[in-house]
């Protein structure tokens, strides 16, 4: 490996390597193509703003992976993926947007040079960076291969942290607290909503102490009132006002990692239904941190957290949570299992989720999560430090 500042180790990528390729082999896939760019730093190290335009990793059973993308963003590939030049290959600029040509052409003329032209290749249907145009392309250049789907193939040997992912997502951690905070701290009536925001990004990413930050693959998420019935609004220029509450659904972020973390204020003196639903809420995550041990399925989460929203004559469905960790725009979920009554995904030590049981009512939403650890023993971690409850300022 090249002598790179990386952020993880040989043995690191080695590990990450090994599994895939032990996947691709149970799936009979000679090439994996990877588009998704969370896949592609995970085995590679690229780390840049340029998913904009077709690139990705070509993975053979033997040999180190091949980065492949646009020439001037293969530039980029040298500065942060750690094989050596000869694997990180770029595409002439006339590729890009072009109406005569596309660049998967060109990812077809490598295959070809590789001598796969007839593999068995792997690639990511179901991903927001593959478009149909691009498997129209590539399938017609290559008509002798044979196409499987890999949608997840890759995102499913990432559910199980390392201790070095480990570490980064604690020190993600440690940035949410802060973010979190400063939106408690900052808000007040009379404050336009996109200032708050302001306050809150200059947050994530001055980080904290040596701990810098990197943007979040979402934008915060920051409704009010009638707005935070609604799961996914963002901001506006409109002033925050008493009798409202407002969800603050945010991420630190470092080195792509994400710690999510949601609280909600209420300025004023929330009604008395509100106050009920939080004593529910925080009683069923307590259940559902219990619930998530190593052996549990991912569903018993969710049943633990939905029995203590019955017993409170609270209805709520779809799901509570999903893995995180590394991720780029547009989501920090590793889009796997799923924290949800019918998911079965075995709990193994190492996993970490974004426990998600928010509430979206009538008149207004109520946001309290964690990202959760499991561990070896006993219930989940909560990796974040910060009061579990509805924040009230009057």
């Amino acid at each position: 490996m090249n002598l790179k500042n990386l952020p993880f180790s040989d043995a690191e990528y080695e590990r990450r390597i090994a599994l895939t390729r032990a996947a691709m082999q149970r799936a009979g896939i000679e090439l994996l193509f990877i588009t998704d760019p969370s896949n592609q730093n995970w085995l590679t190290g690229y780390d840049g703003w340029s998913f904009y335009v077709h690139q990705g990793v070509m993975l053979p059973l033997n040999g180190d992976p091949v980065w492949w993308g646009r020439y001037m963003d293969m530039l980029g590939g040298r500065r942060t993926c750690w094989m050596s030049e000869e694997n990180i290959v770029g595409y002439a600029d006339n590729y890009v947007q072009s109406t005569v040509r596309h660049p998967m052409q060109d990812l077809a003329e490598r295959i070809r040079e590789m001598g796969l032209e007839k593999a068995q290749i792997g690639v990511e249907m179901e991903n927001y960076y593959y478009s149909a145009k691009a498997h129209d392309v590539l399938t017609g250049e290559l008509p002798d291969a044979t196409f499987m789907d890999a949608t997840a193939l890759v995102n499913w040997q990432r559910i199980v942290k390392s201790e070095e992912e480990i570490a980064f997502i604690r020190k993600a951690a440690k940035i949410s607290e802060k973010v979190v905070q400063t939106a408690i701290d900052r808000a007040e009536p009379g404050l336009p909503k996109n200032k708050l925001v302001a306050d809150i990004m200059h947050a994530g990413i001055s980080g904290v102490d040596d701990i810098w930050g990197d943007y979040p693959a979402i934008v915060p998420l920051t409704p009010s009132g009638l707005d935070a019935t609604a799961a996914h609004l963002t901001w506006n220029g409109q002033p925050m006002r008493t009798g409202e509450a407002t969800f603050f659904e945010l991420s630190g972020c470092y080195h792509r990692y994400h710690a999510p973390l949601c609280r909600t204020v209420y300025l004023g003196q929330p009604p008395r239904e509100m106050l009920e639903a939080e004593k529910a809420q925080v009683e069923g995550i307590e259940a559902g941190l219990n619930a998530a041990r190593a052996g549990n399925r991912t569903c018993d989460i969710a049943i633990a957290f939905y029995k203590v929203l019955e017993k409170y004559g609270i209805q709520r469905e779809g799901r509570c949570g999903y893995p995180i960790g590394l991720s780029y725009p547009p989501d920090w979920g590793e889009r796997t299992a799923s924290i949800r009554t019918e998911d079965q995904t075995l709990l193994e030590p190492g996993m970490t989720f974004h426990f998600m049981p928010a509430l979206w009512m009538e008149s207004w939403g109520l946001e309290t999560t964690e990202t959760i650890l499991i561990k070896e023993d006993g219930p989940a971690e909560a990796l974040c430090d910060m009061p579990r409850k509805l924040f009230i300022k009057d």
